[in-house]
């Protein structure tokens, strides 16, 4: 059985990709925080796409929480391993740098990056004990450009993609490769309240992204034919930013 472990699986990106996943046959390993009724519904989408999954609620910003999660998880598998792992888990706490909270600052950084580091780096040994491993970090066109309002956000997928880069060339000889997806404005509940058609007339593409895009992207990534992609930032924005 093959399986791939998605954070933040229970809305928006984590959810589309998590049923891309399970068409091409994964378990898929639910990741997410809190809202178990989410979670919930993606695995019953997970399920009518053909496949299975099981639910891991942890927060990826939590040390202990995380490594505890993911060492049951392998000691009940024995012999068997996650062979896919996309780092989406994310949030935004957007506001002018000179007013923000240093809660929103940390939290922001801490689920991105410490999100990064917490989940992947178990991972990893038996990735490379395979010779075989696929790691996705969802980034974010905030993460290339910069936007202001988002001097965090930016700051957490700017180190997001300098980390893939690192990785990529550490593990390339075992077959893992380690990639970043960029997104733009992506029509999911974290652009819910921005004014799609003002935005819209920004992007030469002249609209919104789908979950289910990115998701392709990611199943594209993963397969056998992108084995010698590594250490790239896949952007997805309508033009956006190139």
């Amino acid at each position: 059985m093959k399986y791939a472990l998605i954070t933040g699986a229970s809305r928006g990106l984590g959810r589309a990709i998590s049923v891309k996943l399970a068409t091409l046959g994964y378990h898929i390993l639910i990741n997410y925080a809190g809202n178990t009724a989410a979670a919930e519904e993606t695995l019953q989408e997970v399920r009518q796409a053909g496949s299975d999954g099981d639910l891991m609620p942890f927060d990826v910003a939590n040390a202990e929480q995380t490594r505890t999660a993911i060492e049951a998880w392998q000691d009940a598998h024995d012999g068997e391993y996650i062979e896919v792992l996309v780092n989406n888990a994310g949030i935004r706490r957007d506001t002018l740098l000179s007013l923000m909270p240093a809660a929103d600052w940390a939290r922001v950084l801490s689920i991105t990056l410490d999100g990064f580091y917490n989940v992947t780096q178990p991972l990893l040994m038996p990735m490379q004990f395979h010779k075989f491993g696929r790691i996705i970090n969802m980034a974010s066109v905030s993460g290339l450009r910069g936007l202001p309002g988002q001097t965090n956000y930016s700051a957490a997928k700017g180190g997001l993609i300098a980390a893939t880069k690192a990785l990529a060339q550490e593990v390339a000889k075992k077959n893992i490769t380690v990639n970043a997806i960029a997104p733009g404005f992506i029509k999911t509940d974290m652009t819910e309240g921005l004014d799609e058609a003002a935005l819209s007339k920004t992007i030469p593409a002249g609209r919104f992204g789908t979950p289910e895009e990115v998701a392709a992207a990611v199943a594209f990534l993963i397969s056998p034919q992108a084995g010698y992609i590594t250490g790239n930032v896949l952007s997805i924005n309508g033009g956006l930013y190139t």
